[in-house]
């Protein structure tokens, strides 16, 4: 197709008067490095190009004022955060953030450091920390009880000076516990033969174990529960399936729903069975230091019974971190319940696309800008969208993190920083699914129109039927009625009417309808 200038648009030409862009590469010619002076007599001077690649994109003005943003220095804020988790959708995430922000990696970080001195106060070989009295156990379990977002940020302050975050919490620690004179004689145990991925590692499962216990499956439980709802209040409602996007045997919609319900289910019984891992063997994973400390102490043992001592899974061979195993399979069982759910997601917005569902409506919501009529399954779609970026999130996570070169490298640090982020869209995701299942009502009309209009779909029974008490080519006969026809309840009845069948047979044949041969999808739902 060629465009000339009188195919423009009015509206193209108005913008076109009013905004120039361009963009443009700037060649400069320089002799080449190969280029021999004895040859420019033949004209072998061999040019190249070094060229200015940048786009320059310029917008002239043509006399409208066009206003500028303001040059400032944004502070945080929901209409500033570069994610949407900490700006638009904060008020639906919000709940997991004491475990997997910043604010909750310090504050683990301080119980394990804590809980590993009380440890330490417990075993009778470390004669240098003796128990402690009550009053200073009360002190210590305080220090965590209390923890505020003031004491983060003086441990962030600390850090300011060590370039060190688990360093920044030991001394953190010790600063807070000065003026104890009891704790204060033992102040150098604090992180006492520990690495610092034995303090990280722990923190990190704590984030893990805390935000899937109190935030993700109570809501996970939630949509399961939902669902199965939709599948009990609907096991009896007949349905048109849909099978290549072809009308196909009839099913109930409280069945499907079922089917929904019972795989998320299962992968809801498998994200709880996956255990979360810890290590706390020191620097490569052999207690070197601490044996050298105290050889007489055994150390695995005592690590076994402190991991465990936190609610977590002891792993004995390490190098420098927990190889974080568990937590690829974690984050693969959680993609995996996100990627039903997408399933779901969009079997739902194609029945509401069919109008088996209608959506409630709130007064002075907008379905659309243009279009008054419109009512959009946009918690559907906020949903699948959603999953879509957590099960991205996770899927880098489950395939990075196992992997560590030798005894430790530092990639999988920044890394574990993005927990949250696959967490949050996972949440946000689910509640959008519960949102627009709340507005979801059943259009029986709808559903009964359809099954009206598909009398083809008992070519099924009736040629199953036929193939039972011998007549010939049963298939072959259903094909030559239904296919590419008009199929309607008086053909079907005259069909049967016609066939070599025992009178009960036909009779209950005939009484079939595209309602009523729903199998046992009734019972499943």
């Amino acid at each position: 197709m060629e465009f000339t200038a009188s195919s423009y648009s009015s509206s193209s030409r108005v913008l076109n008067s009013i905004n120039h862009f361009s963009c443009s590469t700037t060649p400069r010619l320089q002799k080449s490095s190969f280029f021999n002076p004895s040859n420019a007599s033949i004209g072998l001077s061999a040019p190249s190009f070094r060229g200015d690649f940048s786009c320059k994109c310029t917008l002239k003005d043509t006399g409208r004022s066009i206003p500028k943003m303001a040059t400032r220095d944004f502070e945080l804020s929901n209409l500033t955060a570069l994610s949407p988790l900490d700006g638009r959708y904060w008020g639906k995430v919000k709940d997991l953030s004491p475990h997997l922000s910043e604010y909750g990696l310090i504050y683990y970080r301080v119980l394990v450091e804590v809980k590993w001195l009380l440890k330490l106060s417990q075993i009778p070989e470390i004669t240098e920390v003796p128990n402690f009295s009550e009053e200073a156990q009360i002190f210590l379990q305080g220090l965590i009880n209390g923890f505020s977002m003031d004491d983060a940020l003086e441990v962030k302050n600390i850090e300011k000076v060590t370039n060190h975050d688990v360093k920044a919490v030991e001394y953190f620690l010790k600063k807070k516990c000065q003026s104890h004179p009891e704790i204060a004689k033992v102040l150098e145990f604090f992180h006492f033969a520990c690495t610092s991925e034995d303090i990280n590692n722990l923190a990190h499962a704590l984030m893990l174990k805390e935000s899937m216990n109190k935030v993700i499956f109570p809501v996970m439980d939630e949509l399961i529960t939902a669902i199965c709802n939709m599948a009990e209040d609907n096991a009896s409602i007949p349905m048109l399936s849909r099978t290549h996007g072809q009308p196909a045997s009839p099913t109930t919609l409280g069945k499907e729903m079922a089917v929904f319900a019972a795989r998320l289910s299962e992968q809801r019984q498998e994200i709880s069975q996956v255990k979360i891992k810890g290590k706390f063997a020191g620097a490569v994973g052999n207690y070197n230091a601490h044996i050298v400390a105290y050889p007489g102490i055994d150390w695995p043992l005592i690590a076994k019974e402190f991991v465990e001592s936190l609610g977590l899974c002891f792993n004995p061979y390490v190098t420098q971190i927990e190889p974080h195993d568990y937590m690829a399979r974690l984050f693969h069982a959680i993609m995996r319940f996100n990627t039903i759910l997408i399933d779901f997601d969009r079997d739902i917005w194609g029945y509401i696309s069919l109008a088996y569902f209608k959506q409630i409506t709130k007064a002075g919501e907008i379905g659309s800008s243009t279009m008054p009529h419109k009512v959009n399954p946009i918690d559907f779609e906020n949903s699948e969208g959603n999953l879509g970026k957590a099960n991205g999130g996770l899927s880098h996570l489950s395939e990075k993190l196992p992997i560590s070169r030798w005894q430790r490298d530092l990639t999988d640090s920044t890394v574990l920083r993005n927990m949250g982020e696959g967490l949050g869209h996972s949440l946000l995701a689910y509640k959008s699914a519960l949102q627009g299942i709340g507005k979801l009502k059943v259009n029986e009309s709808r559903l009964s129109e359809d099954l009206n209009q598909s009398w083809e779909v008992l070519a099924e029974p009736i040629q199953t039927v036929m193939r039972r008490y011998g007549v010939p080519e049963p298939y072959e006969k259903l094909k030559e009625l239904t296919r590419g026809r008009a199929v309607t309840k008086e053909s079907i009845r005259e069909f049967i009417e016609g066939l070599a069948l025992p009178k009960e047979t036909k009779s209950y044949l005939l009484e079939l309808t595209p309602h009523t041969y729903v199998g046992a999808a009734i019972e499943l739902g």
